[in-house]
Protein backbone atom coordinates (compact mmCIF):
# COMPACT_ATOMS: atom_id res chain seq x y z
CA UNK A 1 0.00 0.00 0.00
CA UNK A 2 2.13 2.52 -1.25
CA UNK A 3 1.04 6.42 -1.70
CA UNK A 4 2.38 10.14 -1.03
CA UNK A 5 2.59 10.77 2.69
CA UNK A 6 -1.01 11.61 4.12
CA UNK A 7 -2.49 10.52 0.54
CA UNK A 8 -4.69 7.69 2.76
CA UNK A 9 -3.01 4.73 2.83
CA UNK A 10 -4.24 4.09 6.64
CA UNK A 11 -7.68 4.49 5.63
CA UNK A 12 -7.30 1.87 2.60
CA UNK A 13 -5.33 -0.51 4.69
CA UNK A 14 -8.29 -0.22 7.87
CA UNK A 15 -10.60 -1.28 4.67
CA UNK A 16 -8.41 -4.66 3.63
CA UNK A 17 -8.36 -5.20 7.36
CA UNK A 18 -12.44 -5.27 7.53
CA UNK A 19 -12.76 -7.07 4.58
CA UNK A 20 -10.11 -10.11 5.44
CA UNK A 21 -10.77 -9.61 9.38
CA UNK A 22 -8.20 -8.82 11.54
CA UNK A 23 -6.88 -12.04 12.49
CA UNK A 24 -6.15 -12.48 8.47
CA UNK A 25 -4.02 -9.37 8.06
CA UNK A 26 -0.41 -8.96 9.13
CA UNK A 27 -0.25 -5.69 8.95
CA UNK A 28 3.43 -3.58 8.71
CA UNK A 29 3.95 0.26 8.51
CA UNK A 30 7.44 0.99 7.04
CA UNK A 31 7.70 4.23 8.98
CA UNK A 32 8.23 1.77 12.04
CA UNK A 33 11.67 0.23 9.21
CA UNK A 34 13.13 3.69 9.89
CA UNK A 35 16.59 2.95 10.54
CA UNK A 36 17.77 3.41 14.39
CA UNK A 37 19.71 6.20 15.07
CA UNK A 38 19.91 5.57 19.10
CA UNK A 39 23.78 6.12 18.04
CA UNK A 40 23.27 9.73 16.75
CA UNK A 41 23.10 12.68 18.75
CA UNK A 42 19.88 14.60 18.78
CA UNK A 43 20.54 17.36 16.84
CA UNK A 44 22.22 14.98 14.12
CA UNK A 45 19.02 13.10 14.19
CA UNK A 46 17.15 15.92 13.64
CA UNK A 47 18.62 16.44 10.21
CA UNK A 48 17.60 12.93 8.64
CA UNK A 49 15.66 12.95 5.22
CA UNK A 50 12.87 10.91 6.25
CA UNK A 51 11.48 11.46 2.89
CA UNK A 52 14.73 9.36 0.90
CA UNK A 53 15.40 5.84 0.90
CA UNK A 54 18.14 5.58 2.29
CA UNK A 55 16.27 6.13 5.80
CA UNK A 56 15.36 2.75 5.68
CA UNK A 57 16.49 -0.66 6.90
CA UNK A 58 15.49 -2.02 3.57
CA UNK A 59 17.26 -5.48 4.93
CA UNK A 60 15.44 -5.87 8.28
CA UNK A 61 11.84 -5.07 5.98
CA UNK A 62 12.93 -7.76 3.72
CA UNK A 63 13.35 -10.55 6.62
CA UNK A 64 10.48 -9.67 8.40
CA UNK A 65 8.14 -9.81 5.27
CA UNK A 66 10.04 -13.33 4.42
CA UNK A 67 9.33 -14.41 7.62
CA UNK A 68 5.45 -13.17 7.59
CA UNK A 69 4.99 -14.82 4.23
CA UNK A 70 6.46 -18.31 5.76
CA UNK A 71 4.53 -17.84 8.63
CA UNK A 72 6.86 -16.86 11.22
CA UNK A 73 6.34 -14.13 13.68
CA UNK A 74 8.19 -11.01 14.03
CA UNK A 75 8.93 -8.11 16.37
CA UNK A 76 8.28 -5.20 14.98
CA UNK A 77 10.24 -2.47 15.08
CA UNK A 78 8.35 1.29 17.02
CA UNK A 79 9.48 4.49 15.53
CA UNK A 80 9.67 7.31 18.03
CA UNK A 81 9.20 10.48 16.05
CA UNK A 82 9.55 12.57 19.30
CA UNK A 83 12.84 10.93 19.91
CA UNK A 84 14.06 10.65 16.50
CA UNK A 85 14.84 6.78 16.47
CA UNK A 86 13.47 3.66 17.56
CA UNK A 87 11.92 2.94 20.47
CA UNK A 88 13.19 -0.12 22.71
CA UNK A 89 10.24 -1.70 22.32
CA UNK A 90 8.64 -3.75 19.65
CA UNK A 91 4.95 -4.82 18.20
CA UNK A 92 4.97 -8.66 17.45
CA UNK A 93 3.03 -9.12 14.29
CA UNK A 94 1.73 -12.74 13.31
CA UNK A 95 1.29 -14.10 10.08
CA UNK A 96 -2.10 -13.34 8.39
CA UNK A 97 -3.51 -14.56 5.02
CA UNK A 98 -3.07 -11.15 3.84
CA UNK A 99 0.24 -9.12 4.47
CA UNK A 100 0.29 -5.77 4.07
CA UNK A 101 3.10 -3.22 3.78
CA UNK A 102 1.96 0.24 4.06
CA UNK A 103 4.06 3.13 3.67
CA UNK A 104 4.90 5.95 1.23
CA UNK A 105 8.04 3.92 -0.12
CA UNK A 106 6.14 0.58 -0.25
CA UNK A 107 6.49 -0.34 -4.23
CA UNK A 108 10.25 1.16 -4.43
CA UNK A 109 12.33 -1.52 -3.40
CA UNK A 110 12.40 -4.29 -6.15
CA UNK A 111 13.10 -7.40 -4.12
CA UNK A 112 9.85 -6.13 -2.12
CA UNK A 113 7.98 -5.93 -5.14
CA UNK A 114 8.47 -9.31 -6.48
CA UNK A 115 6.79 -10.70 -3.31
CA UNK A 116 4.09 -9.04 -3.98
CA UNK A 117 0.94 -10.36 -5.04
CA UNK A 118 -1.14 -6.69 -5.76
CA UNK A 119 0.66 -3.61 -5.93
CA UNK A 120 -1.91 -0.54 -4.59
CA UNK A 121 -0.54 3.28 -4.89
CA UNK A 122 -3.37 5.35 -3.26
CA UNK A 123 -2.80 8.83 -4.91
CA UNK A 124 -4.40 11.70 -3.57
CA UNK A 125 -3.91 15.91 -4.77
CA UNK A 126 -0.56 17.24 -3.30
CA UNK A 127 -2.70 19.77 -1.01
CA UNK A 128 -4.82 17.68 0.40
CA UNK A 129 -1.79 15.37 1.59
CA UNK A 130 -0.24 18.21 3.18
CA UNK A 131 -3.16 19.04 5.28
CA UNK A 132 -3.30 15.80 6.69
CA UNK A 133 0.68 15.77 7.09
CA UNK A 134 0.40 19.19 9.19
CA UNK A 135 -2.62 18.00 11.22
CA UNK A 136 -1.06 14.56 11.94
CA UNK A 137 2.39 15.95 12.67
CA UNK A 138 1.05 18.71 14.95
CA UNK A 139 -1.61 16.35 16.70
CA UNK A 140 0.22 13.19 17.28
CA UNK A 141 3.94 13.65 16.48
CA UNK A 142 4.44 16.94 19.02
CA UNK A 143 5.67 19.08 15.93
CA UNK A 144 4.86 22.36 15.53
CA UNK A 145 3.28 24.21 12.37
CA UNK A 146 6.36 25.82 11.50
CA UNK A 147 8.55 22.81 11.18
CA UNK A 148 5.89 20.84 9.14
CA UNK A 149 5.98 23.36 7.18
CA UNK A 150 10.06 23.71 6.64
CA UNK A 151 10.08 20.12 6.27
CA UNK A 152 7.72 19.71 4.04
CA UNK A 153 9.40 22.16 1.69
CA UNK A 154 12.66 20.89 1.88
CA UNK A 155 12.67 17.33 2.07
CA UNK A 156 8.88 15.80 1.92
CA UNK A 157 7.67 17.72 -1.82
CA UNK A 158 11.23 17.41 -3.23
CA UNK A 159 11.01 13.61 -2.43
CA UNK A 160 7.75 12.82 -3.26
CA UNK A 161 8.33 13.85 -6.81
CA UNK A 162 11.83 12.47 -7.09
CA UNK A 163 11.09 8.59 -5.65
CA UNK A 164 7.30 8.43 -4.91
CA UNK A 165 5.62 9.73 -7.43
CA UNK A 166 7.32 7.68 -9.71
CA UNK A 167 6.60 4.63 -8.16
CA UNK A 168 3.16 4.69 -9.06
CA UNK A 169 4.05 2.78 -12.36
CA UNK A 170 4.73 -0.31 -10.53
CA UNK A 171 0.75 -0.13 -9.17
CA UNK A 172 -1.43 -2.92 -10.19
CA UNK A 173 -4.17 -0.55 -8.98
CA UNK A 174 -4.37 3.06 -8.45
CA UNK A 175 -7.02 4.60 -5.99
CA UNK A 176 -7.63 8.35 -6.69
CA UNK A 177 -8.74 10.96 -4.55
CA UNK A 178 -7.43 8.98 -1.58
CA UNK A 179 -9.14 7.02 0.77
CA UNK A 180 -12.21 8.64 0.64
CA UNK A 181 -12.91 6.83 -2.89
CA UNK A 182 -16.04 4.36 -2.11
CA UNK A 183 -15.97 2.37 -5.33
CA UNK A 184 -12.48 2.17 -5.37
CA UNK A 185 -12.06 0.61 -2.13
CA UNK A 186 -15.30 -1.52 -2.66
CA UNK A 187 -13.41 -2.85 -5.76
CA UNK A 188 -9.96 -3.49 -4.05
CA UNK A 189 -12.04 -5.39 -1.13
CA UNK A 190 -13.85 -7.40 -3.78
CA UNK A 191 -10.34 -8.28 -5.25
CA UNK A 192 -8.91 -8.90 -2.16
CA UNK A 193 -11.99 -11.56 -1.16
CA UNK A 194 -11.43 -13.26 -4.66
CA UNK A 195 -7.86 -14.17 -4.04
CA UNK A 196 -8.02 -15.24 -0.17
Amino acid sequence: MAGGSGSGKTTVTRRVIETVGSEGVAVLNQDNYYRDQSDMAFAARLKTNYDHPAAFDWKLLREHIDALLAGVPIEMPEYDFTQHTRSAHTTRVLPGRVVVLEGFFALYDEELRDRMHLKVFVDADADVRFIRRLLRDTQERGRTPESVIEQYLDFVRPMHLSFVEPTKRYADVIIPHGGMNEPALDMLAARIQATV
